[in-house]
């Protein structure tokens, strides 16, 4: 897991929400701002996977950004903004393991067999005959 908060810039902004009078006086809403294409922690190749994965949360100008408001503090939405920023990029940069395609086995197929015979079987015993 790569930790590149240093370079992350934080805006803030007046949150909605709980807090009473307080909410329209303190800026307690963070909004971290990354420049993906800039980042000196990830190689080419890694910079265009985050790019795919996270395509709906890049702007324009290639900025990869996240908004925090669930506490009334602050700092603690910053900690919050960098921890979900870190795991968004860190899940993103996971290859997946590509799918091997396998057959069913013999005896797979004669248990699914059997049993279409049994309910086969079941409803042909309900039918009323003369």
């Amino acid at each position: 897991m790569k930790d590149f908060s240093k370079e992350l810039v934080f805006k803030t902004s007046r949150s909605s929400g709980a807090g009473g009078q307080n909410v329209n006086k303190v800026e307690t809403s963070v909004t971290v701002l990354w420049k993906v294409s800039d980042s000196g922690f990830f190689n080419d190749e890694q910079k265009d996977r985050i790019h795919h994965k996270l395509n709906n949360r890049i702007n324009a100008e290639g900025f990869l950004f996240l908004t925090v408001s669930e506490t009334r503090a602050q700092l603690m939405n910053k900690t919050r903004a960098i921890e979900k920023i870190l795991e968004l990029v860190n899940q993103a940069l996971i290859i997946p393991k590509k799918r091997l395609a396998t057959k069913p086995s013999k005896s797979q197929k004669q248990k699914r067999l059997d049993t279409k015979k049994k309910l086969s079987d079941k409803k042909e015993n309900r039918k009323f005959r003369y």
